[in-house]
């Protein structure tokens, strides 16, 4: 048996985590030979609620399954981890304008960046879910001083699976027979879901995207405004925000950092843009297609962008810098 990894969630009394923990403590994320311990925080008032989610943790009897730490103390929270999945963040209450929503969560992020640079691993890998993702994911980074900025990454990979998804059912094949759709930018409605270097497998032969389904008008239109608006859809029919998708696009991240990114494919994730190819602005959190091996990602460079693209992913980048300047300007550096 691998030595036992401390793995935490945020949030851990949510929604989402609560589709995410069973995946997690099955061994479907870190593998099916690694034990863990779950660190489990949320603030004081869903404390109750998370001892029944411990409760069913402990029902389902699984052998990877270490220990449960229910907490809201940051100190239990960040000590010695492995993998933060940081889900909780404030969510956008009516009325609320998206400065506000940003300084609220500027100050929850630079707590638990501190945090992580005082208890954590120097090796811990961070995942940034809660929104706005990409910059929380900025603010917890340049709180960490100490954790390298290669070890923070945000969740976009819930726009990548729905972009996938979208592109198969036009198709009419499987989701996993579509590879390197991108996703470029920022999480939110101005994200852009990119085929011009997807590939789509039909009868074990891989077609260009654009050649497969032969409308670019779809391509270049419904498709784009579908995936940047999914979420809200989402909503709109649930009243809740994506719960179960969101999970799975969070397994697939993590997992994917553990075990590397198949041959030949690359996947989305918001990631350090200081360095890129692709003329995206230095310091920001950005989603670029990145293929990853021994638990590092790497950009993937020379990608031929048009011109239709470089509009939108500089459209994407404007808000994202925008978002940047506001948030650091709370910070209070």
């Amino acid at each position: 048996m691998a030595e036992t990894i401390r793995v935490l969630v945020t949030g851990a009394a949510g929604q989402i985590a609560y589709s995410l923990l069973y995946s997690i403590a099955k061994g479907d994320v870190f593998g099916r030979e690694q034990p863990l311990v779950l660190v489990l925080l949320d603030i004081p008032p869903m404390l109750p609620v998370l001892e029944g989610v411990v409760m069913e943790l402990q029902d389902c009897a699984l052998p990877l399954l270490k220990e449960v730490v229910p907490t809201d103390k940051e100190e239990v929270a960040f000590k010695d981890l492995d993998a933060a999945i940081l889900v909780g963040s404030m969510p956008r209450k009516e009325g609320m304008e998206r400065k506000d929503l940003l300084k609220a969560n500027v100050a929850i992020f630079k707590a638990q960046g501190a945090a992580l640079d005082k208890y954590a691993k120097k090796t811990v890998k961070v995942l940034v879910v809660g929104n706005p993702a990409n910059t929380n994911c900025l603010i917890a980074a340049k709180s960490a001083p100490s954790i390298p900025k290669e070890n923070f990454s945000c969740l976009t990979r819930l726009d990548h699976n729905r972009a996938r998804s979208q592109v198969a059912m036009r198709c009419g094949i499987p989701a996993d027979n579509v590879k390197n759709v991108i996703i470029w930018g920022n999480h939110s409605s101005t994200q852009y879901p990119d085929v011009h270097h997807c590939k789509v497998n039909v009868e074990g032969k891989d077609v260009a995207a654009f050649e497969m389904v032969k409308d670019d008008d779809w391509l270049k239109g419904d498709f784009i405004s579908t995936v940047q608006q999914r979420g809200a859809a989402v909503i709109k029919a649930r009243k809740l925000s994506s719960a179960m998708s969101a999970a799975k696009a969070i397994c697939d991240h993590m997992r994917d950092i553990w075990n590397g990114t198949a041959e030949g494919e690359f996947i989305s994730m918001g990631v350090y843009s200081t360095g890129n190819s692709y003329g995206v602005p230095e310091d920001l959190i950005y989603s670029f297609p990145v293929t990853i091996k021994d638990k590092a990602w790497k950009i993937v460079d020379g990608l031929a962008i048009n011109d239709f693209s470089r509009a939108k992913m500089d459209a994407t980048a404007a808000e994202l810098v925008d978002e940047r300047d506001t948030a650091i300007s709370f910070l209070g550096v």
